[in-house]
């Protein structure tokens, strides 16, 4: 028996009321996230115009005309000859091995977290947690500072050796070319590491309590519960951000390499973003820094691509 008319327009005005509110919320919803829309349109995309200075022949502050206009030249220009070519393979050497370090030592933090998480002391772990968090909000300009009053010839260290003997001349801390990729990494280290944490912390406290009490109840030692459980429940974050960071591997930032670069550094400091700056600050070659990153745009965009491919074959679900 069918059901009657009376009884089967009721349910389509209330299915219909309930697809209107539907709509209506979906739409509110949108209008949250419409003000960081806009300022991704105005500070991430709005930028690009810019990309058209490389092909012009750009001299500030003169403005952009067709005279001037001269297609891919500043694309050619950057292998055009030995020296180019030299030149920007060191930055690049400078730019995969500082990047390659931070990526060797990307489980740094998850670590540093795990271990934090062990501190029995409520307010000693947060006491922890705060004092390696802070230097994330420092600028590099006080990194620096920090680091030449410390590390300089007239610094504490060097103040300090001398007075004990140790060493008879001052020693070139941060006017030295050795190890300059390793020395920029462990200042990031220091500088980022507690704010890093701080997601693997967030992760660790979403851990069932249970499956710790089932592992110490059969004998497990607290070594034994962080690799079997612990570990194995973070791995996932860890892989994320990971293949996050490879899609950014180009991306080392320019402040940091830019207050400690001097003649001494300049050859093992200068990455691809300080490269650019440089050449459009201080050589006055502004259309080939922005043919340079645009370059530097579409290797990550490879990148992020190959990534979210090797995410896909991994574990079975992309990053976009």
């Amino acid at each position: 028996m069918g059901l009657s008319e009376d009884h089967v327009k009721p349910a389509k005005e209330k299915w219909s009321l309930a697809k209107d509110k539907k709509r209506a919320r979906s739409y509110i919803e949108f209008l949250y996230i419409l003000p960081f829309l806009a300022l991704v349109a105005i500070f991430s995309y709005y930028p690009l115009y810019g990309w058209v200075y490389a092909f012009f022949d750009y001299r500030p502050p003169f403005p952009l005309t067709m005279e001037n206009f001269v297609g891919f030249k500043w694309f050619i220009s950057m292998v055009d000859n030995s020296t180019k070519i030299t030149q920007l393979w060191k930055v690049l050497r400078n730019t995969f091995a500082i990047s390659g370090l931070s990526l060797g030592f990307s489980w740094f933090p998850m670590v540093f977290a795990v271990f934090l998480n062990e501190i029995r002391s409520k307010r000693y772990r947060k006491f922890v947690q705060t004092v390696t968090t802070l230097p994330n909000f420092i600028s590099w300009v006080l990194v620096y500072s920090i680091a030449y009053s410390v590390l300089s010839s007239t610094g504490a260290v060097n103040s300090v050796l001398m007075n004990l003997g140790l060493i008879d001349t001052p020693q070139m801390f941060l006017q030295s070319s050795e190890n300059v990729w390793f020395k920029m990494w462990l200042w990031l280290t220091w500088k980022n590491a507690g704010w890093a944490a701080i997601m693997y912390i967030a992760a660790i406290s979403g851990i069932d309590e249970q499956l710790n009490e089932a592992a110490r109840i059969d004998g497990a030692s607290k070594l034994q519960i962080i690799w079997h459980i612990t570990f194995p429940i973070l791995l996932p974050t860890y892989f994320v951000l990971v293949m996050l960071n490879l899609a950014n591997f180009l991306s080392n930032g320019m402040e940091q390499f830019y207050v400690f670069q001097n003649a001494f550094n300049k050859e093992y400091i200068q990455v691809l973003d300080l490269y650019v700056y440089n050449l459009a600050m201080g050589g006055g070659g502004y259309s080939l820094s922005v043919a340079i990153s645009i370059f530097k745009s579409f290797v990550s965009v490879l990148l992020l691509a190959g990534t979210n491919k090797l995410s896909k074959l991994t574990r079975g679900e992309g990053l976009i």
